[in-house]
């Protein structure tokens, strides 16, 4: 079924030169269908459903007994900030649409105003799941472990009073209530913020409404003097709150969230949005400081109350904040369950996870800091011997991409760092090394990505910090989104100048690298090399070069190339030989590329997807997609690797980078792909391929877009694709 690591080296038998497709990374005009066309709208599903079967698979696992308790309750907060992306995102986008007046159809042939009203069973349901989880499932069982989640009625009078005094002590100085009157008119209610609906009444006349902001700024959920016992925040404001408003009679508390649209994003619905409208946003830092600022003030898209509010009450709210009925969430347990994941932070480690402890590459220990002389073991050193391959969380990405960004800065050798940064962490010491590079008086080129989704404030901070160590930062290719994760090292040595690369599927970010499945290629193959250093320019406004002789990039070159490739394996088919595809990456949702999987399928070519999130194609219809299977790994780590695999007719090649295959990616964006070449590098590549297609408890793809898995039966312990990778590497360390 699946090339396995011992045949990389074999090649087919002799066949006549002209039938032989040639390579199309290397080929002046892809292969591309001439009558490639739009995939018919009854062969696609929706993305917005898709997406949020997604998060049924996630919720699946908190809801599944064989997940440590508090993994469980992190895998709740994981679905509740997914859901807040959600409709941010999606739902914004479909309203937007609607209240413009914008009729483009989605890709399975729905108006704005169909896919809305299909998203919301779906809605209801995950919703439903997730608050019963949480009070009727996790609650008991974390008690009879010795944590409390409980209620204002539910703990004693004494440690009401201790509440009470922590509210007054704590908790009150924080707090602006904020009335509506004839003179106060309703305030404005930020994005995803968690409210008290306070009612007032006067004697003998009408009730006043107040909203008092639950402040972020405090632990959401209150631990009592006994240790174990957590009372929610809202609570004790709420059980508190005639201490706020002495004198006064109250009528009524109820807790209620609003979250609102990202009307400015420029990715996603955005791009589409901005097409139809026959303009796009500029890249310019004051435009992104506007756009922050439109933000806050975008159009509410969801209401959620407690289950206890009156209807007059939720009503009003739905009118002040122009909301529809169907727009409001209703419900039984605490609002707001992303903050779920602080629960961490307590310190059970037998409800967690097993403590995972990424290795250091094998090729990589024992290295030093900076390098010395050439012959030293430092990592440029390792890097000549043979392209390394790192896969986090498995490799350390400290003692690896941290460690070259690093060297690189101390190094005196090298004389330039060229890095892009999509997203990294608030103290990144990623930035403090090219800083420090800067410093040193190094050329260091930045490209910062200005429209990182919800990063815009921190990169616009870090670039203000690169700029004032000296470090030329630049913002990309108008109207593209930089989205690519690459560096280039310039090192002289005895031989003359020589160039490092780094290429990888995943974000400068230390602490995702701890929590995401990222590969990255380090090489100083001089036509990958050459490669990068073409892109950085194009990037940066100097080049137009199109003829990259190892990379894929977008948009130029990529879905041209990919279109190649995949033409490439159903000439095979057609030929008699064995066509295959493999292919791991986060969404799925190009209707070009679909359509020519679909005809590869027909064609005879095996088609095997790794699809984590949303996937629109639909795999096993017969006479369409025979030869196509969809699986899905969801797990402790998020699945974060772009890999793809095109099997040649026995002469497999193998690609990483940042693209999925969707129109954003391959249109909208600048990415990067390596065809990776180093025989280690493509059997450790064909290795962890290997593993996830054999992974017994992934999830499997109907054609209508649902998804089931195996069953755990009693006494069985589950190891799916990560554990098995996880397994592999502690022998490795061992060894």
């Amino acid at each position: 079924m699946f090339h396995c690591a011992a045949m990389i080296s074999q090649r087919p038998v002799d066949v006549p030169v002209e039938t032989v497709v040639s390579s199309p990374v290397t080929s002046d005009q892809p292969a591309e269908s001439s009558d490639l066309r739009w995939v018919p709208s009854e062969q696609l599903l929706n993305r917005e459903l898709a997406w949020l079967r997604f998060n049924s698979r996630v919720l699946a696992i908190a809801e599944d007994e064989h997940t440590p308790l508090l993994e469980r309750a992190k895998f709740l907060a994981i679905v509740g900030s997914n859901m807040d992306e959600f409709f941010m995102k999606r739902i914004g986008g479909l309203k937007l649409r609607i209240r413009m007046g914008i009729e483009t159809l989605s890709a399975d042939g729905l108006t704005p105003r169909q896919g809305l009203a299909a998203c919301r069973p779906l809605i209801s349901e995950i919703t439903t799941r997730q608050s019963t989880c949480f009070t009727e499932t996790l609650v008991p069982l974390l008690r009879d472990r010795g944590i409390n989640f409980s209620a204002w009625s539910e703990i004693d009078a004494e440690m009401k009073k201790w509440c009470r005094a922590f509210f007054l002590e704590s908790i009150d100085p924080v707090l602006t209530p904020l009335a509506v009157d004839a003179s106060h008119p309703f305030p404005f209610i930020s994005n995803l913020s968690l409210s008290l609906a306070v009612r007032l009444q006067e004697a003998d006349g009408p009730t006043r409404f107040v909203r008092v902001k639950v402040p972020r700024n405090r632990a959401r959920w209150v631990r009592l003097p006994d240790g174990v016992t957590y009372v929610p925040l809202e609570e004790v404001i709420a059980n508190s709150i005639d201490l706020l408003f002495p004198g006064e009679e109250l009528f009524g508390v109820h807790m209620f969230r609003v979250t609102r649209s990202i009307v400015v994003d420029t990715g996603d619905y955005q791009d589409d949005l901005y097409q139809d409208m026959g303009e796009r946003p500029g890249q310019l830092r004051r435009e992104i400081v506007d756009e922050l600022r439109e933000r806050r003030f975008a159009p509410a898209v969801r209401l959620e109350v407690d289950e206890e509010m009156p209807e007059d009450l939720r009503q009003w709210l739905l009118d002040q904040l122009h909301l529809l009925r169907d727009d409001l969430y209703q419900k039984s347990g605490p609002i707001g369950l992303a903050d779920l994941v602080s629960l961490l932070d307590i310190d059970r480690p037998d409800l967690k996870y097993p403590a995972w402890r990424p290795r250091v590459h094998p090729r990589l220990k024992g290295l030093t800091t900076t390098g010395g002389g050439d012959g030293q073991a430092n990592i440029f050193a390792m890097i000549r011997q043979g392209d390394l391959l790192l896969h986090h969380p498995f490799h350390d990405f400290d003692s690896s991409v941290l460690h070259f960004i690093r060297s690189a800065a101390e190094d005196p050798k090298v004389l330039a760092i060229k890095q892009t940064l999509y997203r990294t962490t608030r103290d990144s010491p990623v930035v403090h090394a090219l800083v420090r590079a800067a410093e040193c008086d190094k050329q260091v080129a930045v490209l910062v990505e200005l429209k990182a989704r919800l990063d815009e404030n921190q990169n616009l901070r870090w670039a203000q910090v690169l700029e004032s160590a000296g470090a030329h930062v630049s913002y990309g290719v108008e109207d593209l989104k930089t989205h690519t994760k690459i560096v280039l090292v310039v090192r002289e040595e005895e031989t003359g100048l020589r160039r490092y690369a780094h290429i990888g599927t995943g974000n400068y970010h230390p602490g995702t690298a701890r929590l995401y499945t990222d590969m990255g290629l380090m090489t100083a193959d001089p036509e990958v090399c050459e490669d990068v250093a073409h892109l950085f320019n194009m990037l940066t406004g100097y080049s137009r070069y199109g003829r990259y002789k190892k990379l894929l990039v977008a948009p130029k070159t990529m879905r041209k190339q990919f279109l190649g490739l995949i033409q490439r394996e159903i000439e095979h088919a057609r030929l008699g030989r064995k066509g295959e595809i493999v292919a791991k990456m986060n969404q799925l949702e190009d209707p070009k590329i679909i359509g020519k999987l679909y005809e590869a399928s027909q064609a005879g070519v095996e088609v095997h997807l790794i699809v984590r999130g949303f996937c629109i194609l639909r795999p096993g219809v017969p006479g369409l997609s025979d030869r196509i299977r969809v699986k899905s790994v969801v797990g402790r780590f998020l699945e974060h690797e772009r890999l793809y695999m095109f099997g040649n007719a026995g002469k497999p090649e193998y690609y990483i980078g940042s693209a999925d295959w969707m129109a954003r990616n391959l249109s909208h964006r600048v990415e990067a792909i390596v065809r990776v070449d180093d025989p280690n590098c493509r059997a450790e590549i064909d290795k962890v391929l290997r593993v996830y297609l054999d992974d017994p408890y992934a999830w499997k793809m109907k054609p209508d877009g649902v998804y089931t898995r195996k069953t755990v039966v009693d006494g069985e312990l589950p190891r799916g694709a990560q554990e098995v990778l996880m397994l592999l590497h502690a022998d490795l360390d061992e060894e």
